[in-house]
């Protein structure tokens, strides 16, 4: 005697979900439940949304940020630094950056970072389309994360840049803000350490005031 199970079309809709990062079998069949009982779920509108942007969203052949039909916000915009380039592993990436409003360059999108066990060479990252767009007396700063993988990807793309005769930068790494040490691994209180600022007696005095 067959067990019982859910219908087809809810296994699909399972099997989908199983796919997004993250999401493990419990919480797609979760998921899934949710989005065909839940009166909040609009499931055909999020099935819409999900086509449109599927459909509408490209990556922008210069920079590598989300683009459509009507162009790319990075590469569009206006009143930019033109001669800062900030280089970031993924285009997710940017927002948090712009949103602290300390950068007004311009951006490229590597799409990934190198790591030979995963089989990412630098022929598969936005490297080619990076060094095309380098010219001399420009400062590229890379913001890439300080991982191993991270770490490598800077390496390689600091060599590389070397010849275009640009400034070449990298973001400072250490204690995020309001973080204590007793939270801190090995080596992000090393790059803190490293990227120590001198500090003048006046200008602590003035703090203080």
């Amino acid at each position: 005697m067959a067990s019982m199970d859910y219908p087809l079309a809810v296994k699909e809709l399972v099997a989908e979900l199983k796919r997004l990062p993250g999401v493990g079998p419990r919480s797609a069949e979760r998921i899934a439940i949710w989005l065909m009982q839940s009166k909040k779920a609009n499931g055909p509108e999020l099935a819409g949304a999900l086509t449109q942007a599927v459909s509408d969203v490209v990556t922008c052949d210069v920079c590598g940020f989300f683009a459509t039909k009507d162009g790319c916000p990075c590469c569009d915009a206006e009143g930019r630094e033109e001669d800062l380039l900030c280089v970031v592993e993924q285009p997710t990436d940017v927002l948090p950056i712009e949103r602290s409003g300390a950068f007004r360059g311009r951006y490229h999108c590597l799409g990934g970072k190198l790591s030979p066990l995963d089989h990412v060479t630098p022929a598969d990252l936005r490297i080619a389309g990076l060094l095309q767009r380098v010219r001399p007396g420009m400062e590229v700063i890379l913001a890439l994360g300080c991982d191993v993988e991270g770490e490598a990807t800077a390496h390689y793309l600091a060599e590389e840049l070397r010849r275009s005769g640009c400034k070449i930068s990298r973001i400072a790494q250490g204690l995020p803000a309001g973080g204590g040490l007793e939270h801190a691994d090995e080596l992000t209180l090393l790059r803190a350490m490293q990227g120590r600022r001198k500090i003048s007696i006046d200008s602590m005095m003035y703090e203080e005031q």
